[in-house]
């Protein structure tokens, strides 16, 4: 529980969708949704005038119905970065992770659109995001891994099967201990594999970022990747 209710904006075009969401969340008390909005040109003007802490919004969203939610938290991140943004979409796709993360990893998450069912879920994200960390759904992690490995060049071609273990579950969002606890094994060892996993990644030297969710996102800099 929070110490008071996070400040939320919820942008989402289909009308039962956002009055869900809205209804969802009030009712746990946690959240305060001080908007809900249906397009990306509404989400921006509500965040200038309100200054929620979180922002939940579509992917796809009017006019274009394409990628205007991730623009619009790309803009809501650098004009605005203590706020968080979690993304909702449809689908898996790698492609919309790696536009949404290719500007940096801080304070954004992207879930699946059935995450609204799992309360805790999302309520954790929000945490997440609003402290300026990052969470991605444990789907979104498979696809993603699961598109990369096979290729013998892939950056995560160079991690140990465990190692990838460790990386899934440090997308999802998961400190070592829980990671530990996941697995089995100790806290030490995990934070063993996180730091080899690091450094095969090329992120060892990198100071102040958030590698957990970035070791994930990294290969896609990397590999080849079709925008069909």
């Amino acid at each position: 529980m929070t110490e008071r209710p996070l400040r939320v904006v919820i942008a989402e075009d289909h009308y039962l969708v956002r009055e869900g969401t809205r209804r969802l969340l009030e009712d746990t008390g946690d959240v305060a949704v001080v908007s809900a909005v249906g397009d990306a040109a509404e989400l921006l003007e509500a965040v200038e005038e309100l200054r929620p802490e979180v922002v939940i919004a579509d992917i796809r969203m009017p006019p274009g119905h394409h990628t205007e939610g991730i623009a619009a938290a790309h803009a809501i991140r650098a004009g605005h970065p203590g706020i968080g943004v979690v993304m909702l979409s449809q689908h898996a796709d790698e492609n919309y992770a790696f536009d949404l993360f290719q500007r940096g990893t801080d304070g954004l998450a992207y879930l699946l659109k059935e995450r609204i069912g799992e309360l805790d879920e999302l309520l954790r994200a929000l945490r997440e995001v609003a402290a300026g960390r990052s969470v991605v759904d444990p789907r979104i992690v498979e696809v993603l891994m699961g598109s990369h490995t096979r290729a013998a060049d892939a950056p995560l071609a160079a991690l140990t099967r465990r190692e990838l273990d460790v990386l899934r579950h440090m997308a999802e969002g998961k400190t070592n201990r829980a990671i530990a606890q996941a697995l089995v094994l100790s806290e030490s060892t995990i934070e063993k594999h996180v730091n080899s996993t690091f450094a095969k990644l090329g992120l060892a030297e990198e100071p102040q970022l958030h590698r957990r969710v970035s070791a994930v996102l990294a290969y896609l800099r990397h590999a080849p990747r079709g925008r069909g």
